[in-house]
Parts: structure tokens; C-alpha cells; sequence
């Protein structure tokens, strides 16, 4: 836990208690429970609003033509596993649809959002070591985590975790941004000589009123996302049972989501 110094400027006359773990999941459950609090990116010097109600907890009516596209091609590759579910809105969405999905997160606290919310088959988990036995018909993993993986090789490993808990016939969507598309006024943009890939790196706070008076505060580590343009992603995925299916995009920005689909093995013409 980081240490504090007594009577800072910022604490004014409130004490001041830090909490150095799951600032994006404390954030959730603080929204959900109707208790007043803010969410921050923050790049050194250059800081900008979370905005829990937008990112983790609209409605599909608020949605983008892209976001409901990509979902709909995961109908019919049943169960879903959604990998950093957050708070449960894409699975919720799949609730209304009778998709059978399961929920995966990091954050002790964004599974216990979703749980509040109503959703039950939801694990705190590693996306790099799922904690799931049965193959699912697909992956859903937004939220530009792939990029986590920091490196093209590290989502190589990534997508062969995807592959592992999926079956034959898997389909993946994912997400990134195509750092030809932006420029260093991104929050946290690093340029990389490399055509196509940059990285994106900052670090998350929350912060709220608790009810002894005392301003709790959480700090995140520091994450490193790679950037990736679509072709670099199709680089990546070699060596692994997935391809490229599709990329959706909308006109003029730099997110984009990839629809992933197996390919058959390939057969040594053996009988």
C-alpha cells in the first residue's frame, strides 16, 4: 500500500485513505451501488474522466452499428465466454437473447457488479490462464485487452488461450485501435518505428467520499497496451488455429473490432 503524507494540500481537512488495488472494479461497484465517486486515465500530467455510466453500464440502444454487428455474430457459436466482462452489459445483452454465455474478470470487484446485477456464472479469472474446463463456441474479449498481451508475440499467446477453451469450430471477436489512425494527443500514445503498432500506456484512479468522512483512493498499475493496425493482427494470429474473418470499423475511427473464426486442420493426407 502506498504511503501517504499527512495534511497534502489535496487532502484539505480530510484524511486520506489509499487503496493501491482495482481502481476500474471499485469504480463499478461505487456506480452501481449509487455511490458518488470518480473514475480517471491518467498519463502523468494529462488525465481524462472514466466515465463508468458510458464505458460499463449503457444500454444497447446507445450503442454503435459495430458493437451490435460483432455481438450478433456470436449467436449460434453457443456457450459465450466473455473474457473482461466488467459489469456484465454485453452479457446482459446475451441474458435478453437466451445466449448462454460465462463471464470472466480480473477484477474481484467488477464480478461482484455483475453478480449484484443479476448475473450468476461470473469468475474472477486471468485471461491468460482461464479458469474454464469445457470448450466454448466463442470468445468475446473488447475493451482493446488484447492489446495487453504488449507485444504481437504476447497476443499470439493470448489468441492460443482463446483457442485452447474453445472448439473446433470457435469464433473470437476482439478489439484494438489502428495507431495509423491517431496521433499523440491519444491518452497514453507511444510511437513505435514499426509500421502499423504503437503502444498505449497509463494508469487508472479512483476516487470517492466514504461514509467515515475519509477520501478513499485507489491507484492501478501502470498498463501497457499494444496498438495494432488489422494487417499487424492477421501477423499475429499465425501460428495459431485462428484467421481473420472480418474487421469492423466505423467510417473515419481508429477502434475497430476483428471477428476471428478456426480454420480447419490441416490434413497430412493420411487415412
Amino acid at each position: 500500500m502506498r504511503q501517504t503524507r499527512p495534511g497534502g494540500p489535496a487532502q484539505t481537512d480530510r484524511r486520506q485513505r489509499d487503496v493501491s488495488t482495482d481502481p476500474l472494479g471499485r469504480a463499478m461497484l461505487a456506480y452501481h451501488r449509487d455511490e458518488p465517486g470518480r473514475l480517471s486515465y491518467r498519463d502523468g500530467s494529462d488525465v481524462r474522466d472514466g466515465n463508468v455510466a458510458k464505458f460499463y453500464f449503457s444500454g444497447a440502444e446507445s450503442w454503435d452499428r459495430e458493437t451490435i454487428e460483432a455481438l450478433e455474430r456470436l449467436i449460434g457459436h453457443e456457450p459465450v465466454l466473455d473474457v473482461g466482462c466488467g459489469a456484465g452489459k454485453h452479457l446482459l445483452w446475451m441474458a435478453e437473447r437466451d445466449v448462454a454465455a460465462v463471464g470472466v474478470d480480473a477484477s474481484p470487484n467488477a464480478v461482484r457488479t455483475a453478480r449484484e446485477r443479476g448475473l450468476e456464472d461470473v469468475h474472477v479469472g486471468d485471461m491468460f490462464e482461464l479458469p474454464v474446463a469445457s470448450a466454448f463456441g466463442a470468445v468475446h474479449a473488447v475493451g482493446t485487452q488484447l492489446g495487453l498481451g504488449g507485444s504481437l508475440a504476447g497476443i499470439r499467446t493470448l489468441l492460443a488461450e482463446f483457442a485452447r477453451v474453445t472448439d473446433d469450430t470457435g469464433v473470437a471477436v476482439v478489439d484494438n485501435y489502428d495507431p495509423t489512425r491517431l496521433d499523440e494527443a491519444f491518452l497514453g500514445y507511444r510511437s513505435d518505428p514499426r509500421e502499423g503498432v504503437a503502444h498505449r500506456c497509463f494508469h487508472l484512479e479512483f476516487e470517492r467520499e466514504g461514509d467515515d468522512d475519509r477520501l478513499e483512493r485507489a491507484v492501478g498499475r501502470t498498463l501497457h497496451f499494444l496498438l495494432c493496425a488489422p494487417p499487424r493482427l492477421r501477423e499475429a494470429t499465425i501460428g495459431t488455429p485462428w484467421d481473420v474473418r472480418d474487421v469492423l470499423s466505423a467510417d473515419g475511427t481508429a477502434h475497430y473490432r476483428a471477428v476471428l473464426e478456426k480454420q480447419p486442420a490441416a490434413s497430412d493426407g493420411s487415412e
